[in-house]
């Protein structure tokens, strides 16, 4: 088994479409980035297996189902297999900050299930790409690299400049793919 799966975790909102203050609540609210769609593809293209872990706290806030939530989530799988890529997996949370659940980022439980469900070993090596410190916290609690995108609420948590140690950061989801692959055709 390799000692680093090829494999890259992506948040959602504000990594892969617009994020809202007031939430993501339905189809139509969920508008993607077309370069990242784009960029999911040539990931999956160049050998990487990509998977996307989601707090989506909308649903026990009462905002919208998990119908809607899948329904979002069939749209991103539709686009990106249209472009050519392909996404492995995607996890969700639907808890509350107050329900004092494991999978909730930063706490690393859907990362954990992410590896689980692609029977890996270890995720020591991956790359977790996030918007928010969150994010970056659940992939280094379980050895990820980290990649902070400037989109969504990137550049606030940039600027807040906390926990970025150790932390690749890139203006969104295109440019880390290119230095990625950048990266991987010339070690």
């Amino acid at each position: 088994m390799p000692s680093s799966p090829k494999l890259v975790i992506l948040d959602r909102d504000g990594v892969i479409n617009r994020d809202s203050d007031q939430y993501i609540k339905s189809l139509d609210e969920w508008i993607p980035y077309p370069a990242a769609i784009d960029a999911i593809a040539r990931l999956s293209q160049a050998g990487w297996t990509v998977a996307i872990a989601t707090n989506q706290s909308g649903i026990a806030r009462g905002y919208f189902d998990v119908t809607t939530l899948d329904a979002m989530h069939d749209e991103l799988d539709r686009l990106v297999t249209q472009a050519g890529g392909h996404i492995a997996l995607i996890v969700y949370c639907p808890h509350g900050p107050e329900d004092g659940c494991d999978c909730r980022k930063p706490k690393p439980g859907l990362l954990e299930q992410i590896r689980t469900e692609l029977r890996l070993e270890s995720l020591a090596g991956s790359w977790m790409v996030g918007d928010s410190l969150r994010d970056l916290q659940a992939g280094k609690a379980v050895g990820c690299q980290s990649a902070l995108v400037r989109s969504g609420k990137g550049k606030r948590t940039e600027l807040a400049g906390t926990g970025l140690e150790n932390t690749l950061i890139v203006d969104d989801l295109a440019a880390f793919v290119d230095w990625l692959l950048d990266q991987e055709a010339n070690p």
